[in-house]
Formats: structure tokens, sequence, C-alpha cells
């Protein structure tokens, strides 16, 4: 029989255990409270932010190459960094989708089925086409940049039918009920397609494209000038989509550019479409004071746009070569550096903001999860 001592010790020696076990218990379960917590505040808009960096990808790669300003000249080696820089966020942007895609999957579903929330998910495939014309090491006449192409294009050609389909076929999936700015990502999703299709030398596929894109363009245009219901629709947090309006129009000069093989009189009417309809927005400060009294990854819906207003006057400055394009040229280009540096340090000062429980998108889906 064991001594009362020994008895002591082994009772000592137990409770130790059981009490990390409990500890190691509640740390579980904190942990998968916190994975639950950021899949279901995660939606599709945050490939905003690769959206963006990968168009800065493109300005710099067309900045070196087309040695647009005498006294900036950008090594390959920082064009290759920052390249670098926005195919990692792509990465963990998508890895943390797809596993909601496993974990959440009636969430997805959930998005899929949201007016705003859908036009989102073409957005990882707009930036994987920006960053396959932005890479460093792979040019439109190679093979890979093939094969990507269509691997990136072909979803995009995808989710066209079925949302497309649905504007014309579904009583409560109308165009008219459902338009908001964020349609406007399927519009510039073919148009960036077709401006790489354009850049290979597929001028059949790029012309395709390209007359899928505007032609929605311009339904999509005169639904949303033409009523409110739109933009009542769409929560006050998420207004800067609003610059979605002259992305499109500066994608489309781009396209246009490729397949014709010049920035001529087509292309050069859509960038003053854009210039016009970004000075419109501009001078309206008061339609985007609600949307800025706090951080949000909506703040991301600036850059994207602007960067490819400064990329079509590039190619504007290039074809006219005057002192009010290059001016222009200057001042975009600036605007754009300072806008995307700008929300990387707010998105660095404000990390813990980045996923919020009251983001207007994830409620939404929350309140609409399929049964």
């Amino acid at each position: 029989m064991a001594s009362p001592e020994i008895q002591l010790a082994a009772g000592n020696a137990t409770a130790p255990s059981k009490a990390d076990a409990k500890r190691r218990r509640r740390r579980s379960v904190s942990m998968n409270l916190s994975l639950t917590s950021v899949l279901t505040n995660f939606h599709a808009g945050y490939f905003r932010i690769s959206l963006s960096l990968a168009g800065q990808a493109l300005l710099w790669k067309t900045i070196a190459r087309r040695r647009v300003i005498p006294t900036l000249h950008p090594s390959s080696e920082v064009v290759a960094v920052i390249w670098s820089v926005a195919v990692l966020s792509l990465l963990l942007l998508s890895s943390v989708y797809l596993l909601k895609c496993v974990l959440c999957f009636r969430m997805v579903k959930s998005e899929f089925l949201h007016e705003v929330g859908v036009n989102y998910l073409f957005v990882p495939w707009i930036s994987c086409l920006l960053l396959l014309q932005s890479a460093p090491f792979w040019g439109p006449e190679t093979t890979p940049y093939l094969v990507f192409w269509w691997v990136f294009a072909v979803p995009v050609i995808v989710l066209d039918v079925k949302i497309y389909g649905q504007w014309f076929t579904k009583g409560k999936r109308f165009l008219t009920a459902v338009a908001n700015p964020t349609s406007q990502m399927s519009v510039i999703g073919n148009l960036v397609g077709a401006y790489g299709a354009g850049e290979m030398g597929w001028k059949e596929s790029a012309v395709c494209l390209f007359a899928l894109g505007m032609v929605h363009y311009l339904v999509l245009f005169v639904t949303l000038s033409q009523r409110l219901s739109g933009s009542e629709r769409l929560p006050a947090m998420l207004r800067p989509v609003f610059f979605l309006f002259f992305a499109a129009p500066s994608i489309a000069s781009l396209a246009w550019q490729s397949i014709s093989g010049g920035f001529r009189t087509p292309s050069k009417m859509l960038f003053f479409l854009s210039l016009f309809i970004f000075t419109s927005l501009v001078i309206r400060p008061a339609l985007f004071k609600r949307s800025m009294k706090r951080f949000n990854v909506a703040w991301w819906a600036y850059s994207f746009p602007v960067t490819v207003l400064t990329l079509a006057s590039i190619e504007y400055a290039q074809e006219v070569d005057q002192v009010v394009p290059r001016c222009v040229m200057i001042i975009l280009l600036a605007l754009s550096v300072i806008v995307v540096v700008s929300l990387a340090a707010f998105t660095l000062l404000n990390s813990k903001m980045l996923l919020p429980d009251n983001d207007p998108i994830a409620s939404l889906l929350l309140n609409r999860l399929p049964t």
C-alpha cells in the first residue's frame, strides 16, 4: 500500500494536467471562434486590394517600358518587386477565400446570389489577367502567356453567361432590379480580357470581348443614370465604387488601342469620357463624405480606377505629345501613387478594422443565407 506522501504527490501531479487540458480546450475553442469570425466577415470585396496592386504593377511596367517621364526610370528590379507584392496579396486573399469555400460554403453561395457580392467574384480573375500582362518574365508572344490567358479568361466568360443571362430572363434578377455601380466589374472583366487578347494579336477574340463589354457598359450606364434605386440600395459605406464609372471606359480605351494598334480616335473618345466622369465625381466630395468617416476595405475601390485612368493618359500623352496631355499624365500619375500608398498605410495602421463586425456586405450575406 502506497504511503500518504506518495498519494499526495500523485494527486498534485494529475491536477496540473487537468488544468492544462482545460486551458488547451479553451484555446482551441477560441481559435475556432476566431477562424469562424474571420471567414464570416471575409468576402470577395477584399480582392479590391489585389486588383489595385495588380493595376500598379501594370502601370509601373508601362512606365519602365515607355520611358514616359525623362527623369523617371524604374528599374526592372523595382517592377519585379511591385509585381511580386501584388501576386503575394492575391495568393493570400485567394487562400482565405478558398478556405471559406470549404468551411462556409453556404455563405459563398449567398454571396453568389447577392446583387453586389456576385460582381466581386470577377475581381480575382481580373487581377490575374492584369498580373499576366504585367509579368516581368513573360511576353504576349510566349506560350505561357497564351495558356494562362485562357485559364483566367474562361471564368470571366462563364460568369458573364450566368449573370447576363439572369439580367434578361429572370424576373427577380432583371437588370433594372439588381443594377448597381459594382455591376460594372463584369464589364471591366471583359475589357481587361480584350486588352490581353489584343496584346497577343488575337484580334477576333479581343473584338468579341470588347463588344460584349461595351454593349453591357452602355446598358448599365443608361440604367444607372436614369434611376436612383441602384444607388439607394448600395450602402453609404460602399460609395467609393462610384469610381468604377470611369474605370470601364479607361480600360476600354486601352483595349481598343491593343486591337487597332494605336491610340486612335475611338480610344481618345473613351479617354475623354473617363476624364469627364472622373472630374464630375472629384468635384462632389459630399457624395463620399459618409463612406470616409471610418476606414474600411471599400476605400481600396478608389485606387484601381485612378490607376487605369493614368494608364490611358500615358497612352494619350504618347500619341499627342503636347504639354497639356503630359501635365494631365503627371498629375494623374502622382495621384495614383499617393492613393495607393495612402491606402496601404491606412490598411497597415488599421489592420484590426479590416474585418469589422458591422461590414454591410457581410451582414447582408448573413441575412440571406440560403436554406
